[in-house]
């Protein structure tokens, strides 16, 4: 509740300088561009080092020979044949997305949390508020007419062991998912490969077929999410349908 409302207000005369503004975890380009004030920075989404298991979860992808000149071209220019797009985490996996009171197991979108007054329904104290809701406090564009402002488009991603996990009922540390994970590593040297180039067909031929589909939905969006709220992390889970005719890989 202590941040700045501008880049005006937090860099002053210093504020033109300000060319490209990193998205973070928590919120992702098309939340960004509901605020008309962030139009004059390139947004750019950069992994943290949490681990090296989290290395890349967020990152930018150029088509570029790479140097310092190109790269900041690139940058500033928000030229889409350059700055090809962005990868994101789910935004509603962070650990604040929504309102809420973990206690209370209280989670509420903005609106929901506006009609209350920002009070927990359950305690009656302050909700502690989440990314979107200052979002929707800043914000001078809905969502949908904020679409039409974004100049580099970006993707949301899963990690391949978390739907490795989802699709079989297990979890990422399971010995069938390592296994799992591993053998489709080595098919297909590393892991931004087999989530965004690998066509269906070649999963399926190579005996990944169940994966692949999997990851099929992750590309178009065909996820559930349950936002996370007052430091409790969000559920991403990719939508179930009726068994298919899709061979399973056999370990």
């Amino acid at each position: 509740m202590s941040g700045f409302d501008s880049l005006e207000e937090c860099f002053e005369d210093l504020a033109p300088f300000i060319k490209v503004c990193e998205t973070g975890l928590s919120s992702d380009p098309l939340m960004n561009w509901r605020l008309s004030q962030l139009d004059q920075v390139t947004l750019v989404s950069n992994s943290d080092s949490h681990s090296l298991e989290k290395l890349g979860r967020e990152a930018n992808v150029f088509n570029i020979d790479f140097n310092y000149n190109n790269f900041y071209n690139a940058l500033i220019t928000k030229n889409p044949e350059k700055f090809l797009y962005t990868i994101e985490f789910y935004p509603e996996e962070g650990k604040y997305h929504y309102d809420g009171h973990r206690l209370c197991k209280v989670n509420l979108s903005p609106a929901e949390a506006k009609k209350l007054n920002n009070i927990c329904p359950v305690c009656h104290k302050n909700l502690t508020i989440g990314v979107l809701h200052r979002v929707d406090d800043l914000a001078d564009r809905a969502e949908e007419e904020a679409k039409n402002f974004g100049i580099i488009p970006f993707k949301c991603l899963m990690s391949l062991k978390e739907i490795i996990a989802d699709l079989f009922s297990t979890t990422t540390f399971s010995k069938k998912t390592q296994d799992l994970y591993s053998q489709m590593i080595r098919q297909y040297d590393n892991e931004f490969n087999i989530l965004l180039n690998i066509s269906l067909q070649q999963f399926i031929d190579d005996g990944f077929g169940a994966i692949g589909a999997a990851i099929e939905k992750v590309r178009r969006g065909e996820v559930d999410k349950i936002p996370g709220y007052d430091g409790e992390y969000g559920i991403i889970r990719i939508k179930k349908e009726e068994p298919s005719n899709i061979k399973l890989f056999e370990i």
